[in-house]
């Protein structure tokens, strides 16, 4: 017998192993070496933090048009927060300071995000000096150079691709010492 009530349920916006794997794919990419030896982002929890931060910004403004997109970005958010919270509680932070741990890290989020948003609309400088302020400490405006030229590259990438291929994360972020960055490196698997 079907429940009769089944549909007041939400619809599922996105499968689980969909958002799993693409945030699976953004954390990787955060522990390649070459960010922390080659473009200067500190190799500390912050640097590692903010480098999420990018990928993150970089993937949320690629399911914008995907039809769908909204739920797929909340599910992609959701996880994200689940994470830094689970992450949160193995490193020893009690029940009464994560919340404000994790108010905090929303508000790091929409800050960045946002102020990413304002940069690459004004240009490449600007989102140098944004990653430069945000990533890189305020200093080393060359390396933020190559990381704005680097993020620039990956959201022209990760435009091109179809939406099937995006959902189905079957692409890999290339790494940005790549001599020939393109949006055919994007698909290796």
């Amino acid at each position: 017998m079907l429940w009769p009530f089944n549909h007041f349920r939400k619809p599922r916006i996105a499968q689980r192993g969909t958002i799993e794997a693409i945030y699976g794919m953004i954390v990787a990419q955060v522990r390649e070496p070459v960010f922390y030896r080659d473009l200067g982002v500190p190799d500390t929890v912050g640097g590692r933090f903010d480098l999420l931060l990018l990928h993150l910004w970089m993937i949320l403004r690629r399911l914008k048009p995907i039809a769908g997109g909204a739920g797929l970005s909340q599910a992609l958010f959701d996880h994200f927060c689940d994470d830094l919270d689970a992450n949160l509680r193995e490193m020893g932070v009690g029940d009464l300071t994560v919340p404000k741990r994790m108010r905090a890290f929303g508000e790091a989020f929409y800050g960045r995000t946002g102020a990413y948003d304002l940069a690459l609309t004004a240009g490449a400088e600007p989102l140098a000096r944004a990653l430069c302020k945000n990533i890189l400490n305020g200093d080393k405006l060359e390396q933020a150079r190559q990381l704005a030229s680097y993020a620039e590259a990956v959201i022209a990438a990760l435009a091109q691709l179809d939406d099937a291929t995006f959902r189905s994360a079957s692409w890999q972020f290339p790494l940005p010492a790549e001599p020939a960055f393109s949006s055919e490196s994007l698909p290796r698997t």
